[in-house]
């Protein structure tokens, strides 16, 4: 691979611009207000699973030079088809939440209604398909995007002045832990179809084989990196205006934040990056949901972006008809957790076929780490959903 070519940080930012969407500004803004400076403990334990479930999702997948789906048919038969549909349906359930944050920004920047903002993002996120090099349009787009909104979100923590020391301590000595933030944060950020978003445009890039796990490595790191300055900044923002006294909108949590901490110029930042975010996230969770159908589709190489733009349409048409309540977008979280979890497992029973991986060995001690992380993460979501659901 020529040294000058973007695509492997192109990758980390669709990986990290997915994860970005309406879902994580609610989320962070509602769980801070819950669990203030103690919520710092449950970005530094989700960053953690995230470094490892991500580290060895993309490196398995790029050493195999095969997409997940296809790697989990090789595990067991019938296998790759679940996990198509698991993540499919997860990502179309995203998608309406990411559509809706497209319209609720340009509504804030312009006055538009929600649904004809919708329309005119979604048009946009379709329009990057059908430019003559879709792969390099796309990687221009959510790098841009995504420096924007650190930018944009470093000056709103700035602004809300938090208790840094108070933070600090709490990330490690928390006054309480609370499971469903922790897979909710985590299923969020490198749940369902995030995870794999980063190292499919990786295979699309050719960026694959052993000779390139350290770019795949640096990928992943750039990523999780993006994501953690992202999820850092907007906790202590919402926490210097929570621990004012001040009490965030729950209809609209992060706008509180934004408007709070900033004044009235913070509701038009809050418009630039929700925005941003959700339209984002909407051309990460089209594209790679749609790889997972790439095997099931005879013209899905000659057609394939032809189909993200049908999924796009679809999750638009869906909005429109059904909507997008905050509360489904915390549990659609949660429920990425368990799926998640389940991907890993498939993954790390990959991961000592020496067939699946071309005669790789894989390291033992990512072995070890991400069997781990699979483990505590089916506990993580079993008691996560068990308390949203009782």
């Amino acid at each position: 691979m020529n040294k000058r070519n973007p695509a492997y940080l192109g990758a980390a930012f669709l990986m990290a611009t997915s994860a970005i969407g309406p879902g994580f500004l609610t989320s962070t803004s509602l769980f801070t207000s819950k669990l203030f400076a103690s919520f710092g403990f449950t970005i530094l334990v989700a960053t953690i699973i995230d470094i490892i479930a991500q580290a060895n999702i993309w490196r398995i997948i790029t050493v195999a030079n095969k997409p997940a789906q296809v790697i989990a048919g090789e595990v067991s038969p019938g296998l790759g088809g679940f996990l198509s549909m698991i993540i499919v349906f997860g990502g179309l359930v995203f998608n309406i939440g990411n559509i809706a944050g497209c319209g609720l920004g340009l509504n804030v920047l312009f006055g538009l209604d929600v649904l004809t903002g919708s329309v005119i993002s979604a048009s946009i996120a379709m329009v990057l398909f059908l430019v003559k090099d879709a792969g390099r349009a796309i990687d221009l787009f959510t790098r841009v995007l995504g420096l924007l909104m650190v930018v944009l979100m470093l000056y709103v923590a700035i602004s809300s002045r938090p208790p840094m020391v108070e933070a600090l301590h709490r990330t490690f000595v928390p006054e309480k832990i609370d499971f469903m933030s922790i897979i909710t944060i985590v299923g969020g950020t490198v749940g369902g179809y995030i995870t794999f978003a980063g190292a499919h445009r990786l295979l699309d890039a050719g960026i694959a084989g052993p000779d390139n796990i350290d770019r795949v490595n640096r990928s992943t790191i750039t990523g999780i990196a993006v994501v953690t300055a992202m999820r850092v900044l907007l906790f202590i923002a919402a926490l210097g205006v929570v621990s004012r006294g001040l009490t965030l909108d729950e209809g609209n949590p992060a706008a509180s934040v934004f408007k709070l901490a900033v004044g009235r110029s913070g509701y038009v930042f809050f418009g630039v990056v929700i925005w941003a975010a959700a339209v984002t996230s909407v051309v990460g969770a089209s594209y790679t949901s749609v790889s997972f159908v790439q095997n099931l589709i005879p013209s899905y190489q000659t057609r394939k972006n032809y189909w993200v733009i049908a999924f796009i349409l679809l999750a638009t048409a869906l909005f429109a008809i059904f909507g997008k309540p905050v509360k489904v977008l915390i549990f659609a979280g949660a429920l990425n957790g368990f799926i998640l979890a389940f991907s890993m497992g498939i993954m790390m029973v990959a991961s000592r076929s020496d067939r699946i991986l071309n005669g790789y060995k894989y390291p033992a001690k990512w072995f070890v780490l991400g069997s781990a992380v699979t483990i505590v993460l089916f506990v993580f979501s079993i008691v996560a959903l068990y308390e949203g659901f009782f």
